[in-house]
């Protein structure tokens, strides 16, 4: 049987051909008095350090990429949320500067638990859907179409 791809000497694979990344973020939205907020953390690292995100990071080998959007959202902001919807599937070849890197995001309506910054996250926050500040990546595309799969606006 003909593979294409190597083990190293540190247990990595290293493919003849390229291949992508895969991350997953998650879009939470939150009504108080009438007002819609979403989560964002503030990265802590490159690229876009100092930025505004939606909660996520990179799929590890051994979870679905819907546990993954749990597991970035729990490390980054302490909240434990299971169920999330699927929004969509974002694969622009240029979305992001490390590379090749294609995401899931998920979505889900909650209540507004308390967020707080851990693992590469130096803030997180609620923010009012109306008075945002500029998102990083492709980020603003994938809340427009959170919104839409929610049906908030």
């Amino acid at each position: 049987m003909t593979t294409d791809y190597q083990l190293t000497e540190d247990g990595l694979y290293a493919y003849e051909y390229p291949r992508p990344s895969v991350t997953a973020d998650a879009v939470l939205f939150a009504e108080r008095d009438g007002e819609i907020y979403v989560l964002l953390i503030q990265r802590g690292n490159e690229p876009c350090k100092g930025c505004w995100a939606f909660p996520g990071g990179f799929l590890n080998m051994d979870e679905t990429v819907a546990r993954c959007a749990e597991r970035e959202l729990e490390e980054e902001t302490g909240i434990v949320l299971t169920g999330m919807q699927l929004v969509g599937i974002y694969s622009d070849v240029e979305r992001d500067p490390r590379g090749r890197v294609i995401t899931a995001a998920y979505t889900a309506m909650t209540t507004m638990p308390d967020a707080t910054a851990a693992d590469d996250a130096a803030a997180a926050q609620w923010w009012p859907l109306n008075a945002l500040p500029k998102l990083a990546f492709d980020h603003d595309k994938i809340l427009a179409d959170a919104i839409k799969v929610l049906r908030i606006a």
